[in-house]
């Protein structure tokens, strides 16, 4: 289970940050920042991959309630623009500066998930697998997650044969499929392969 090891190690306040959605072929890109509060820390956190959707509900609600969030978006034109890589650094970094400004303060040291970290002036250091290590990481990466699924959910409504509903826009079979049928629709990453090939045969 993460922990605050690393935490413990920094300046304080700590923040943690995970993104969802680089590899999907619809949607945004969403990162969020979280700051754990000193005492009444929820039980279960973890990786977000390793937790129910009703898990993740209950525990975005309670960090939500407890901790200082922040959240990035950045959407799929944006993302087709920068490229995910970039646009994953930037909602890290709209994430972070969020969290700031929420908290009225600079974040004391930033933890992140991966192997890279965004050009900002924040001391920070990158984990890899930090969502299974760091507790402030895994906080992160539940409301990263749970906010995204949201919005793909809430777009499904409008665009209800992609079936993103179920895949969140995650290149499944179904959503090939719906792709090849009925082509892509504005939400869909057109720099990315299977989008970009069925865009030519349209």
């Amino acid at each position: 289970m993460p922990s605050l090891k690393h935490e413990k190690l920094c300046l304080a306040p700590v923040v943690g940050v995970d993104e969802a959605g680089r590899g999907p072929l619809a949607g945004p890109v969403v990162a969020a920042a979280v700051i754990l509060p000193a005492k009444g820390i929820p039980r279960g956190i973890n990786d977000s991959k390793k937790l129910s959707p009703t898990e993740r509900l209950r525990l975005h609600d309670r960090l939500q309630a407890c901790a200082i969030v922040g959240v990035g978006i950045v959407e799929a034109d944006e993302i087709d623009s920068l490229n995910i890589y970039w646009a994953t650094m930037k909602a890290m970094t709209l994430a972070v500066d969020a969290v700031a400004a929420a908290g009225g303060c600079a974040p004391g040291h930033v933890l992140v998930d991966g192997n890279r970290l965004p050009r900002w002036g924040y001391e920070a250091t990158p984990i890899v697998s930090g969502d299974a290590i760091s507790l402030s990481i895994a906080a992160a990466s539940i409301v990263a997650k749970h906010t995204r699924d949201t919005i793909m959910i809430a777009h499904a409504e409008s665009y209800p044969q992609y079936n993103w509903h179920s895949n969140k826009g995650y290149g499944c079979r179904v959503h090939l499929a719906a792709l090849r049928e009925h082509g892509p629709s504005p939400l869909h990453r057109r720099s990315f392969g299977p989008v970009a090939q069925t865009f030519l045969d349209f």
